[in-house]
This record gives structure tokens, sequence and C-alpha cells, in this order.
């Protein structure tokens, strides 16, 4: 196989790397990027543990090549905090309301809810439990996760003040 240039923008930066064809996005970030918040799990896409923003749409960077990556900008956990390390209110949220445990599965559901409230910023409860669906944790329960998300997001339409 033939090595490959590729760049792109990661969490603000530019990289430039010779990759193989076959290596995939999540191990271009933890390898040749050393940004290991992107975790690996099952490696088929399943887990959510993977997930970044790929120009600002959730992706599991285990099925993504980083070829296919090319001139895009690219967006892990590392990179969801302000440059001043100011949580994101995702990130906020987690915190306050117990949205992890082990902390493995974390960075997927970070960026999948960052995405999500990005495209839908005043979900139903339903709309949160479907977008969490397609992550797994093994240690929560779901409930911190959910809890968090529903904070980050703000009261559901029906309970804010209609004056506002």
């Amino acid at each position: 196989m033939t090595d490959v240039d590729i760049e792109m923008k990661v969490n603000g930066a530019v990289r430039r790397g010779t990759v193989q064809p076959r290596l995939t996005l999540a191990d271009y970030l933890r390898e040749h990027c050393r940004l290991t918040g992107t975790h690996l799990g099952c490696e088929h896409g399943v887990c959510g543990a993977c997930t970044v923003l790929l120009d600002g749409e959730a992706v599991r960077a285990c099925l993504v090549f980083a070829v296919q990556a090319d001139g895009s900008e690219i967006t892990t956990i590392e990179g969801i905090a302000s440059p001043d390390g100011t949580l994101s209110p995702v990130q906020a949220a987690f915190r306050d309301h117990h949205g992890l445990q082990c902390g493995f599965c974390t960075p997927g559901f970070v960026i999948s809810a960052t995405a999500f409230l990005n495209a839908n910023p005043d979900p139903t409860d339903e709309q949160i439990r479907d977008a969490l669906s397609g992550n797994l944790c093994r240690c929560t329960g779901y409930q911190g996760i959910f809890k968090a998300v529903r904070a980050a997001a703000g009261p559901p339409a029906a309970e804010k003040d209609p004056s506002e």
C-alpha cells in the first residue's frame, strides 16, 4: 500500500501526516496526534466511545479512515473546553449531574451530546433518550447522563417561562 499525505485541522491546530490508507481516524488521533481522549471500545461503531466531531457532525472515528478526513476539521474531547480550560456546558453538566463513573465512555457521550444539542437546542426528554441510545455505558445506569444532557439543554419547552 502506498502511504498518503493528509492534512486536517484538529482542535484548531493544523495537523499533517503521512499514513497508510487503512489507518482509522481514531488511531490517527491517538497515535499521531497523541490525543488519547478518543477511546477505542468495540472498534465496530457500536459503543460510541470513539465519537468525534468531523466538520461539526458526530462520527465514530473507528469507522472513518484518516484519509477520509483529509481537509476536514476535527474536534475531539480535548478540544471541547474553552482554550482557557473552562468546561463546555455539556462537560460542566456531566460533572454537576454525575454523568460519569469510570469515565471510559464519557468522551463519546460528551461529543455526541454536544453535536445533538447543537442541532437540537430545545429537545424533548424522548429526543434526548433517543440521542443517547447510540452510546453505551456499562457503569452509570444512564440516569446521570440523561440528567446531564437535560441540564445542558435547559428545561423542556413545556416547562419554560412563556415570558422568556
